[in-house]
């Protein structure tokens, strides 16, 4: 048996639908503009269906009955079809199967998929997306490096240090709050900096990197520094400027794009806009109602009482609604230029449902207005039907979003290692690749770690996540040795998945050398040089070789020949190249054809 059946077969026995273009039937369900697709529907005639409806609605709009015109007969079969010429835009439809008073409902399951149901229930989704809309070529088959600066490496080169410095970088603890959510100050600091990340450039070109992407750097109080106080100035503890003008210079010598975390929806309430503490000698928002940046905040009670990013008072959250805030960055001779124009290649976009389609609109044609940058969006659900403050996103319908972080096929990939869900990794995959546009898909960031998540090592290890456990006692917990063992195996078939499925990889620092933490601050530990899982250093270099011997994995096509709880089997293909991986769930060894997988482990051929 190959793809778990999704359709109820009493029903469904012999009904085939497909989405054809230009006379090639697609598992795609996103197109450019003025695409014209044709649905087709073949129905048993046993199944005593009339006629076939397509309801179809632009997104916001009211649906619309169009009849399936009636084509041929063939081998007991009735075939209908119905032609969609796509004007830009989300539309959501469903189709219905007339039988005299009887009406049957094609259901969604994963936008691919469907059942048959007795009344309207999940629609599938169809985006056109702007003509010529593209997502930059270097992205495409690319390996991304996710650094937190502070805790990478210490380089040698001048700094100006500010806060604690924590010297203990093998056994260090991140500072933290008693529990979670209680106020912490984020202002001890290990010291890592731009000038240790350029001295390590050899070890990310050793592991096939070729995307380095960084945590803030603009000068902040705080270790994370997501609480921006000067847009304009990379922190003095990272090496300011000059260090960060080495760092793109030798990047670039190697052929590797840096990209920058744009932290743009808020800025710290000590920062030169709004000033709380008095650490700038330009006034602040907080200090005068008088202030070039006191229409940028939110005051419902001035001063104390002010709009803040979830409540969090060092937050104060930025009014774009203010032209002169929102062209602050984007506009010609802003933010997001100034940093691209000194050498960045692209901005990673904080909590980019909080920015406004005006402002990403705006920012996106500044940015592709001074080179080929890349776009990319913080973003934890379907960037297609994405809906924040009840209005949906546009992201993808061109100019605004080149791609997303790819939390749901994380959520996928942990749930099928740790629970063996298959079902829901096929449905979460399949989803994906069917809604969509193609140019997006390529440039997808693959992540299983990040930040803002628990280690994928210890949360393989350890599924419970420590949820048992106080902060005390997370910030020395560590996995077992026989945990960690099983945990690796995992891990190997994690990133696997990661490194062959459509998109790109996006190793988070220290993933690849076996670095443990639950979550935040924990997941952010200093990196172990000399002291690396060297085994899975191996096996990251292994996949990094993998990427650049087969052109299928940046541009090609993506197909299941087998999911379920045993054993998963996908193939990636394009042009002469085909790349197919078997990985095994159980603790056995699976044969599949002449293909034999050994227990918790995988094969690509």
């Amino acid at each position: 048996m190959l793809i778990k059946n999704h359709t109820n077969l009493e029903k469904n026995a012999n009904i085939d639908i497909k989405r054809v273009v230009k006379g090639k039937a697609t598992r795609l369900g996103a197109f450019e503009e003025g695409t014209v697709l044709t649905l087709s529907v073949t129905l048993p005639r046993r199944l005593g269906a009339s006629g076939v409806v397509l309801r179809i609605n632009r997104d916001g709009e009211e649906a619309q009955d169009v009849p399936f015109d009636y084509t041929s007969l063939e081998g007991g079969s009735d075939c209908y079809q119905v032609k969609i010429k796509g004007e830009k835009g989300l539309y959501f439809y469903e189709i219905l199967l007339l039988r005299g008073f009887d009406t049957l409902f094609v259901s969604s399951v994963n936008n691919l998929d469907f059942v048959l149901t007795d009344s309207s229930e999940s629609k599938f989704t169809l985006l056109f997306y702007q003509k010529g809309f593209n997502t930059p070529h270097w992205v495409k088959g690319g390996i991304m490096y996710h650094i937190f600066v502070d805790r990478f490496k210490r380089g040698e080169g001048e700094v100006s240090p500010h806060g604690v410095i924590n010297e203990d970088w093998e056994k260090g603890i991140p500072q933290y709050a008693e529990k979670v959510g209680d106020p912490l100050s984020n202002d001890v600091f290990f010291g890592g900096n731009l000038w240790g990340v350029a001295e390590k450039l050899d070890y990310l070109a050793s592991l096939g990197v070729n995307i380095i992407y960084l945590s803030p750097v603009f000068e902040s109080v705080s270790n994370h520094r997501y609480d921006t106080g000067d847009y304009e100035k990379i922190d003095s503890l990272l090496g300011g400027d000059e260090a960060f003008d080495n760092l793109i210079e030798k990047a670039h010598a190697r052929g590797m794009k840096v990209i920058l975390d744009g932290v743009f929806n808020h800025t710290g309430d000590d920062s030169r806009y709004f000033n709380k503490r008095g650490s700038y000698a330009e006034v602040g928002a907080y200090q005068s109602e008088d202030s070039p940046y006191a229409n940028w905040f939110n005051f419902t009670e001035f001063p104390n009482s002010y709009e803040a990013w979830w409540g969090i008072e060092i937050m104060p959250r930025l009014k774009h609604g203010a032209d002169d805030c929102r062209r602050y960055f984007t506009s010609e001779g802003g933010i997001v230029e100034r940093w691209l124009g000194r050498g960045a290649d692209g901005w990673r976009l904080d909590v980019a449902d909080e920015l406004s389609d005006e402002f990403l609109d705006e920012l996106n044609a500044t940015a592709k207005g001074v080179k080929d940058a890349f776009v990319l969006g913080e973003v934890w659900e379907n960037g297609v039907t994405k809906t924040s403050y009840g209005k949906r996103r546009r992201y993808f319908h061109g100019a605004q979003l080149d791609s997303v972080m790819n939390y749901p096929l994380r959520n996928a990939i942990i749930s099928l290692l740790s629970h063996r869900d298959a079902e829901g990794f096929y449905n979460t995959v399949t989803e994906l690749y069917s809604s969509y546009p193609k140019p997006v898909l390529d440039s997808l960031m693959n992540i299983i770690s990040t930040h803002d998540t628990e280690r994928i090592l210890t949360l393989l290890g350890d599924p419970t996540a420590g949820e048992d456990k106080t902060n005390a006692e997370l910030s020395v917990l560590r996995l077992s040795s026989e945990k960690r063992a099983e945990a690796k195996k995992l891990l190997k078939l994690a990133s696997v998945i990661q490194y062959t499925i459509f998109g790109f990889p996006s190793v988070y620092y220290g993933d690849e050398a076996g670095v443990e933490g639950y979550h935040d601050p924990f997941c952010r530990m200093p990196y172990p040089w000399g002291r690396e899982d060297k085994e899975l250093i191996s096996h990251y270099k292994m996949l990094g070789k993998l990427r650049e011997k087969h052109p299928c994995l940046k541009d090609g096509g993506f197909e299941f020949l087998r999911c379920d709880g045993d054993l998963v089997i996908y193939r990636r293909k394009g042009g002469k190249d085909t790349l197919t991986v078997y990985l095994n769930l159980t603790d056995t060894p699976i044969v599949s054809g002449r293909v034999k997988i050994e227990g918790k482990s995988f094969k690509i051929i």
